[in-house]
């Protein structure tokens, strides 16, 4: 409690100068690294090593090799770029992976495919 709270005590639940209401508020709101909070919610270590941040962070990441994919398999040379597979995504504690590797995701709960990328990135001319 020192910690989250400084200068507050359990002392003053006793005395009467923090009411129940306070105290169930403060533990409702710890950090997710608190002790407290871990002892109430038990994770396994996968999940407790995966934080926002780092869910974040690897978003990001995915985020940029997919879009490093698409750039190159619309541009590139056919021949050479025919063969190149998406970039897998890093791999998060509860979530499987894609089965369907023809399929791109650019963020957002729908995959989308090369050839509605191709027509998004080449505009009106590529639809026609």
């Amino acid at each position: 409690m020192a910690r989250y709270w400084p200068g507050r005590s359990l002392l003053e639940l006793y005395r009467g100068d923090m009411s129940w209401r306070e105290l169930k508020v403060f533990l409702r709101h710890l950090p997710r690294d608190s002790a407290t909070h871990r002892s109430v919610h038990p994770q396994s270590p996968d999940e407790e090593f995966w934080t926002p941040e780092r869910d974040l962070a690897a978003a990001a990441v995915d985020a940029i090799r997919e879009t490093t994919y698409a750039a190159i398999k619309l541009h590139g040379d056919r021949k050479k770029t025919r063969r190149l597979k998406p970039p897998k995504r890093i791999p998060r504690p509860g979530v499987e992976d894609q089965p369907d590797p023809k399929v791109i995701r650019l963020g957002g709960r729908r995959p989308s495919s090369a050839k509605e990328l191709a027509a998004a990135f080449s505009g009106a001319a590529a639809t026609e």
